[in-house]
């Protein structure tokens, strides 16, 4: 993380040859920061140079060794200095003067003489703003390295199945089934969900094939590719903390909001799954989309995105009904499973609202297959 936290003081470098200059900054400054004043750029260099604390950088630009310009260019040759504020405090006021200034590297001007709340308020700012970029840039680089991390290992993975492609489909089904486990074992409660979805989504998907605006895209290659995809649609719970995905209860406005952040975790996953085998992966290309859009509405009224209609991909759309028809009619610790047909009377209600309106009524025509297979894939010990 970023070195900064905030019950740290920050540490103002200040380099001017005026040694009144660096006072009068100074005791401004120094009751909130740690102060380093410098007349002599080499020695400004050193200590930059010997890896100690830099958090914003105040410079004067009229020096008779090294002006300010050529100072703020080494600074900004330097990596570590990357995400480090420079600030030029300079009678030079001109429009000109602050183009180079900021053509260069520099991120504000204060004019001399100064005012003191102006000068001491873009300080704070801009080490905040430092500060904010220094932690981001932390972060993407832990995840950036966790992806390379995920990434390696599906490319030795992948590496070995170049050998033996006739395995190639079985190692997809497998890594499907773990994947989808991760999130089995976070949440106890899911049980048998993602068995009945798999097969829900596949029952409405055969039965939709005939339907003049889904036949195109549901052939026997999609309807196969939408079963062995749906298991990862919810693998972005793993990401869930436990006091929000465990609690026994209804959930507050702000862990729902955490809780809805599932989707865009699972997307996030599988992207980096496909990044690392290859483009043209349509299973991880399939998951992707069933993760990231399950709990979008017809209406736009879902999340996460509060895309509508045609626009919600056809896998999520399907998805969407396997997945509330689920959840309505099984136990949880908060609530006890519906009967059939009132979770089918729920679903009707929400027809081109939540539901796709076609699909809806695909759902309607064969909502008894529904109700054998959360008979056969039960959540009783022993059930397949």
């Amino acid at each position: 993380m970023a070195r900064l936290l905030a019950s740290d003081k920050a540490d103002v470098l200040m380099l001017d040859d005026q040694p009144e200059n660096l006072l009068l900054l100074a005791n401004l400054l120094g009751t909130e920061f740690r102060v380093h004043p410098f007349t002599d750029p080499a020695k400004f260099i050193s200590y930059i140079e010997a890896g100690k604390a830099v958090d914003l950088i105040l410079l004067d630009i009229v020096m008779p060794v090294q002006n300010g310009y050529e100072i703020c260019q080494w600074v900004r040759n330097r990596r570590e200095l990357e995400h480090v504020p420079v600030i030029f405090l300079t009678s030079l006021t001109s429009t000109e003067d602050e183009s180079l200034g900021l053509a260069i590297g520099a991120d504000d001007y204060i004019g001399k003489p100064f005012s003191p709340p102006i000068a001491l308020a873009r300080v704070r700012h801009h080490l905040q703003l430092g500060r904010s970029l220094r932690i981001i840039s932390d972060q993407n680089a832990h995840l950036d390295e966790k992806v390379r991390e995920r990434t390696a290992e599906l490319e030795r993975v992948n590496a070995e199945l170049q050998a033996k492609s006739e395995e190639i489909q079985k190692v997809q089904d497998a890594t499907i089934i773990a994947f989808s486990s991760l999130a089995e074992t976070r949440d106890n409660e899911t049980g048998m969900h993602l068995r009945r979805t798999q097969n829900y989504v596949r029952a409405l998907a055969e039965a939709l094939q005939n339907h003049p605006r889904f036949a195109a895209a549901l052939d026997h290659q999609a309807i196969e590719l939408l079963y062995k995809s749906a298991p990862l649609h919810d693998i972005g719970k793993v990401a869930i903390p436990d006091n929000v995905l465990l609690k026994p209860g209804k959930l507050t406005a702000e862990e729902f909001e955490i809780m809805k952040t599932h989707t865009t975790h699972g997307r996030d996953a599988i992207l980096a799954a496909e990044h690392g085998i290859g483009e043209g992966n349509s299973f991880l290309s399939a998951a992707r989309e069933i993760a990231y859009g399950h709990h979008e509405k017809w209406d736009g009224s879902g999340y996460p995105q509060g895309i509508a209609g045609d626009a919600i991909p056809l896998f999520a759309r399907i998805m969407a009904v396997a997945d509330v028809y689920d959840a309505l009619i099984s136990n949880r610790v908060y609530k006890a499973g519906m009967p059939h047909m009132k979770a089918v009377e729920i679903i009707r209600a929400g027809r081109g609202t939540h539901f796709d309106p076609d699909i809806c009524d695909c759902f309607l025509r064969i909502d008894t297959q529904f109700a054998e297979i959360a008979t056969r894939f039960n959540d009783a010990p022993g059930s397949p």
